[in-house]
């Protein structure tokens, strides 16, 4: 295995050099949300690792836990001119060992799943990137999600994440700039959705919902906030009403990734995922 230039070191990162890493993100193509940084920082401020070489920063990673028993990986960035000297692998490293014996979670490009599985990854499906046009109007079916308790949309949003996350949602949304929106059946929440606005246009995520038609009310409504760019949606292969819904909308495929589990996968309702949160952070 390469060696990385002697100076080379890994150490977790500060707030200030995550900005590089979502920038570094950017320049990839994975189009993160512009206030995502400080919503990640906040859910985990331990959870993020970089390597310099002489001071400059060449590398970095996510490794975000969500309690004790659930962690995600992400902004696994090497700078090209760094890689293939086994900068990555370092950061990689400290990253598995901050989430210890937790199930852990990425979203992989695929051309990289062969070499998660030698880490003890294993594939669960796949994700999809959708791109459309926005525009329409909000159905009168919706609310906005101010209108339903913090505790409600915690044990909603727990049915399709694997654990409870009190610490992202509540900076999720609070960031600048989002629209959400939540649709009530039987006087309790049946679905909810948040979009926001990107590097490039806006992404919806998370877009969950009992059934493919609450889903649609929802996510016309969050549609109607994107008039001026285009909008993305992550959907996975695996719930083929979320594909459907893409598909109704005339969106385009344009990026893919492969999620996988050092443990088994989560016992959620991917039925009832049509969008996901964030490749960053699950």
């Amino acid at each position: 295995m390469p060696n990385p230039p002697e100076s080379y070191e890994v150490r977790p990162m500060t707030r200030k050099e995550l900005n590089t890493a979502a920038r570094w993100a950017k320049q990839e193509g994975w189009n993160p949300g512009v206030h995502d940084a400080e919503c990640f920082f906040k859910t985990d401020p331990a959870g993020y690792f970089a390597g310099f070489v002489d001071g400059e920063m060449v590398a970095s990673i996510s490794a975000v836990s969500y309690g004790e028993d659930f962690g995600f990986i992400g902004f696994y960035i090497v700078k090209p001119e760094y890689r293939g000297q086994g900068c990555g692998i370092r950061v990689w490293n400290a990253a598995m060992e901050h989430l210890g014996g937790r199930n852990i979670g990425l979203d992989g490009v695929l051309a990289e799943e062969k070499t998660y599985e030698k880490s003890g990854f294993k594939t669960a499906y796949h994700n999809i990137r959708f791109e459309g046009v926005g525009g329409g109007f909000r159905p009168g079916s919706v609310e906005p999600l101010g209108a339903f308790s913090l505790d409600e949309i915690l044990e909603y949003d727990s049915r399709f994440f694997p654990v409870r996350r009190e610490g992202f949602l509540k900076a999720w949304l609070a960031m600048p700039n989002i629209f959400a929106y939540g649709l009530r059946s039987n006087n309790a929440l049946a679905g909810y959705g948040v979009v926001r606005s990107c590097s490039s246009g806006y992404k919806i995520g998370p877009l969950f919902a009992d059934d493919a038609n609450t889903a649609e009310e929802i996510f016309r409504a969050l549609v109607a906030h994107t008039p001026n760019g285009p909008f993305f949606l992550d959907v996975p292969d695996v719930n083929q009403e979320a594909m459907n819904l893409a598909k109704r909308r005339r969106m385009a495929p344009s990026f893919e990734t492969v999620r996988m589990y050092t443990q088994n996968a989560p016992d959620i309702k991917l039925s009832g995922v049509f969008g996901v949160t964030s490749f960053e952070l699950g």
